[in-house]
């Protein structure tokens, strides 16, 4: 007989926000188009507590530039119906200035879309908020029949 799991909610830290944040490099970003919710995954990486994304010219840079986004990076465990997520709401907005460009440039940040992702994105964040649901730490106890 498999006991049942007994599973419980909390909410993370702004630091263990942060933390987990750091730990992913993939994404989505989401934003309003007249009236109308849309979400991109991005790959990105945490900078000194800003998010930062590359993505091309057009498009999605002229969607989000100076518009307020959210941004989630989870993980899941299905089988245990155990994870965590991690929301991030704030401005977008392109990067330009060239001392800043150089730092970012230096980052281990690399498209997986292709064509040239050249533009940088930053997303300050206004609100950061994380719940994570978890388990037992043996997820399955065995008991014998009585």
């Amino acid at each position: 007989m498999t006991v049942p799991m007994t599973l419980r909610l909390e909410t993370l830290s702004v630091d263990e926000c942060l933390r987990l944040l750091g730990s992913r490099y993939l994404g989505r970003v989401a934003f309003v188009v007249d009236g109308e919710p849309h979400v991109r995954p991005v790959n990105y990486r945490l900078h000194e507590g800003i998010i930062v994304f590359r993505t091309d010219y057009g498009g999605l840079l002229d969607l989000i530039h100076l518009a307020n986004v959210a941004f989630e990076v989870d993980d899941a465990d299905h089988e245990y119906h155990t994870g965590w997520s991690v929301v991030v709401r704030g401005k977008a907005e392109e990067v330009w200035q060239p001392d800043e460009l150089r730092v970012l440039r230096e980052l281990p940040l690399r498209p997986w879309a292709p064509g040239p992702r050249d533009h940088y994105v930053r997303i300050s964040p206004l609100e950061i908020t994380g719940r994570r649901i978890t388990g037992p730490a043996a997820h399955r106890l065995e008991h014998p029949e009585v």
